[in-house]
């Protein structure tokens, strides 16, 4: 080890100007073993460096090279892992942490040893050296006997100490002057003693020959410590000078001190006492506006404002820290709060006072509108009341108690105004839908209250009145519960139409004006929440007060103020909901068919509601009334459907188009008529879906119980007529109904007419339905004639059963026959007849194709022609 380290002094610190001090062989720890060496280097000029060098074995050759250099300051922290047992591995804290393991436990005692002595001779700076036994760090001295240490320590460090050049040119000059050095030590040492003992000497007589000079030079050192003396005497004497004249500044810096910061203090001082009065200081304008101010004029109101909101900003004003504790401050503090307390209670008194009063004013206008279909307006008083909105927003903000008391006193007697206006505007409306009182007595309507009362007995009464004259011939073969809608002209229900939608649009505005009043008035906002303070309960109305929980006398927001709009909404107009839906139990009473104007007039008035505000009273109490509509529709098609399975025809009279399909046509015109461009289309598209299966189960059932008239004409008559209606009114959503209708019309038509056409014919019909079953057999067509019961004879003999004076009188009686089984409604005959012309004609050219296949040169022919065929027809359709 002393080798290498003799060769890496050489090698690589010399030309650096530094000295290697301790050194120990290394790897990595946790790494594949590459060895390399940490050294200890101090440097050799002042100021001293000392530094921790790594040095490795070049890959190239046997030479050594300087990797990585830090410096001893930087090192934070030196770990030993073990301060008793004996562990290789030390660490080293740079800018980060370094593991070593030492080639011995000894190499790494000396080199953290050797660390440790450089710290303390150079450094003196904190570092760590935790986990080292403390044998190995010299504990701290006094500070002379810590520079012997110091320098027994240089001395241990200095232990090997390279010659310089001019040392080696002395001594190789000295050695080539003795040549037996080399080989006679001892006789070298002698000659070098002898040498020094001469030049002892000669230094001895140089001293003694210079001693005149010594004493020359002691007396002027005599001499000058004298002059010295006297300085400092001088010296002394200045300084008691100085002494005085400094305690004189010190005292005059003092004072300055003391006025800098007196003037300090008076300047915070002044600027405290203006802040206090420019923010606590309220003008006598304005305190006399809150004693005294005119609550009832613009003007006065107007300076009531100002004053408020001038106290608001003094009584909120955010005091420094000491404020509070002044005396002038909570005075003043209290003074406001008396303001604040007497402006507030005059403030409720009279708006109180306002709410009465106008409530009272406007109740005298209700007279003027009690014959008119409108509701009075309450903007003038509105406006006169939103002169307060101002004055409201600070009442809120000052003493939410007495807000909330305004509020309930407000709802309190706005409700009892509504509640009459609305009533006797309802009642109004009631009126003009029946006609006049008396007759509205007849729909269970009495008083002024526009109760609905009475039974259904007075109901049927009124089925009985209307269904009068234009259903009398439908009543016989009809047994009908309750009224049709077809008993009731179009000018009523256009009349009744026309009120219902007078009566919402007059509420719309009427509402919606209100919540816009009350968002302004009371500063509530409708389209954002306002969160407080989160609790578990809900914000209801109980009596009319809109509960709260309080903590400390502040109100905690229970749910948002838009819901707070609602729930005043709710409390004053919570007559509307209750109006519509008796209004709209007269209207069903009057006619179930007014289901359908007050289905389409609702949708609209919701769907505009949502549009503003889907979450508004106005919104959500049209909803509400919108579903009893919704059901009353709902009723009217369940009750058609009900009618259609109690139908029951007559055994004696022919059955014609049904009562109920003519029903499904009236109801569907005005249906189609009402839903134009509506928003609830899709309610109607699925009635009509349940109406018209219905409509065709119960046709069915018609046809097959019928007994005068047959099946086939019950059912195409009547599909005829739901083709027809539906091809009329273009009802997209039963275009599959269409087109089944039609199809049932065309089949039962061609079964009725070949059902019918086998009796003028029947023999001739029975005679070659045998051929064609021979044929059907297997027989040859040109060899049926040899069958005895289809020969030639037998053909001849039926043809002339069928002259055309027979065949004539056939289609004659056949004719009267069709004639009888159709209705004359539908207009069917001339249809029917042509089928009958060209099923006929058909059948005629089938014979005789039979005959020239089965009876080839027979010769025989029908006694008629087509074209007498077709004089026949045409003769017995002019006859008739």
């Amino acid at each position: 080890m002393t080798a290498i380290k003799h060769a890496l002094q050489r090698d690589i610190f010399t030309p650096n100007d530094e000295r290697l001090l301790s050194i120990v062989n290394v790897c990595k720890a946790g790494k594949k073993k590459r060895n390399c060496f940490l050294c200890a280097t101090v440097t050799t000029e002042r100021p001293v460096q000392v530094n921790v060098v790594k040095v490795k074995k070049s890959d190239k050759g046997d030479f050594y090279k300087r990797q990585t250099a830090w410096a001893l300051r930087d090192l934070a922290v030196v770990d030993a892992k073990d301060a008793v047992k004996e562990n290789p591995e030390f660490d080293l804290h740079f800018d980060k942490v370094y593991k070593w393991v030492a080639s011995s436990t000894v190499e790494k005692n000396t080199f953290i040893s050797c660390i440790w002595k450089l710290n303390q001779r150079y450094l003196r700076k904190k570092i760590d050296f935790i986990n080292v036994s403390s044998q190995l760090l010299e504990e701290s001295v006094p500070s002379g006997e810590n520079q012997s240490v110091a320098g027994g320590d240089e001395e241990a460090v200095d232990e090997y100490q390279e010659l310089n050049a001019r040392e080696e040119q002395d001594i190789e000059i000295m050695m080539e002057g003795c040549e037996y050095a080399i080989s006679n030590a001892e006789a070298f040492a002698e000659k070098l003693s002898r040498e020094l003992q001469v030049l002892d000497g000669a230094n001895i007589q140089s001293i003694m020959a210079s001693e005149k000079q010594v004493n020359i030079l002691m007396k002027l050192l005599d001499e000058a410590l004298k002059e010295v003396d006297q300085i400092e005497l001088k010296l002394s004497s200045y300084e008691e000078m100085l002494q005085s004249v400094k305690e004189q500044m010190d005292q005059i810096s003092e004072s300055n001190h003391l006025i800098h910061l007196s003037n300090t203090n008076n300047v915070k001082l002044l600027s405290e006492i203006e802040f206090l009065v420019n923010h606590m200081d309220l003008a006598k304008g304005h305190i006399k506006a809150l004693q005294e101010g005119d609550l009832t004029s613009s003007r006065g109101i107007e300076a009531c404002t100002n004053a408020a909101d001038a106290l608001l900003q003094c009584m909120n004003v955010a005091l420094r820290p000491g404020h509070d504790m002044l005396h002038a401050v909570k005075q003043q503090q209290q003074r406001f709060s008396d303001l604040r307390e007497q402006f507030a209670r005059r403030l409720a008194s009279h708006l109180n006072s306002v709410f009465v009063q106008k409530g009272h004013d406007q109740s005298s206008t209700l007279a003027q509108h009690s014959v008119e279909l409108t509701l009075p307006n309450h903007h003038p008083f509105h406006r006169d009341l939103l002169r307060y909105a101002k004055l409201m927003e600070w009442l809120k903000n000052t003493d939410y108690g007495k807000y909330e008391g305004l509020t309930k006193n407000y709802m309190d007697y706005l409700s009892r105004l509504y509640e009459r206006e609305i009533k006797d505007f309802f009642e109004v409306a009631k009126i003009k839908m029946t006609g006049t009182t008396r007759e509205g007595k007849k729909f269970g309507l009495h008083g002024s209250s526009g109760k609905l009362t009475g039974s259904t007995s007075s109901l049927n009464k009124l089925s009985v009145q209307s269904s009068g004259n234009r259903r009398s011939q439908s009543s016989s073969l009809l047994d009908m519960g309750n009224m049709s809608a077809s008993d009731l002209d179009v000018a009523d229900r256009t009349k009744f139409d026309k009120i219902f939608e007078q009566v919402l649009s007059e509420l719309e505005p009427l509402c919606l004006a209100e919540q816009d009043f009350i968002s302004k008035f009371f500063k509530l906002q409708q389209h954002q929440s306002i969160s407080g303070t989160a609790t578990s309960e809900a914000e209801e109305m109980d009596g009319g007060v809109l509960s709260r929980s309080y903590t400390s006398g502040v109100p905690q927001t229970v749910s948002s103020e838009k819901d707070m709009i609602r729930q005043m909404m709710t409390k004053i107009f919570r007559c509307i909901e209750p109006e519509l839906n008796n209004l709209i139990a007269l209207g069903d009473k009057i006619d179930s068919f007014n289901s359908l104007y007050m289905l389409v007039k609702m949708s609209h008035h919701v769907w505009t509601a949502q549009n503003v505000d889907p979450a508004s009273f106005l919104s959500t109490t049209l909803g509400n009334v919108l579903v009893t509509v919704k059901r009353n529709f709902d009723k009217c098609i369940s009750n058609q459907m009900k009618q259609m399975d109690e139908v029951k025809i007559s055994k004696k009279s022919k059955v014609g188009i049904l009562p109920f399909v003519a029903e499904f046509e009236e109801f569907a015109a005005l249906a189609e008529s009402i839903f134009k461009n509506a928003e609830r289309r899709g309610d109607l598209d699925k009635a009509y879906i349940k109406l018209i299966r219905a409509v065709f189960v119960s046709v069915e059932k018609v046809a097959n119980e019928s007994q005068k008239t047959p099946r086939d004409v019950v059912m195409m008559e009547n599909f005829h007529h739901i083709f027809a209606t539906l091809s009329r009114l273009k009802i997209s959503c039963l275009e599959a109904e269409k087109k089944e209708a039609k199809q049932k019309y065309t089949d039962h038509l061609q079964s009725y007419v070949i059902y019918s056409l086998g009796q003028p014919l029947e023999k001739l019909n029975h005679f070659f339905e045998g051929v064609e079953a021979r044929v059907a057999q297997g027989i040859r067509e040109e060899e049926v004639s040899y069958q005895l019961a289809f020969n030639k004879q037998e053909l001849r003999k039926v043809i002339k059963e069928y002259p055309g004076k027979e065949v004539k009188k056939g289609l004659d009686n056949l004719y009267k026959k069709v004639d009888k089984h159709l209705c004359e409604e539908e207009n069917l005959l001339q249809v029917v007849w042509h089928s009958m012309q060209d099923e006929f004609i058909r059948q005629y050219k089938h014979f005789e194709g039979l005959i020239a296949r089965c009876y080839p040169g027979s010769g025989i022919t029908m006694e008629f022609t087509i074209q007498d065929i077709l004089d026949y027809c045409s003769s017995i359709a002019q006859s008739h």
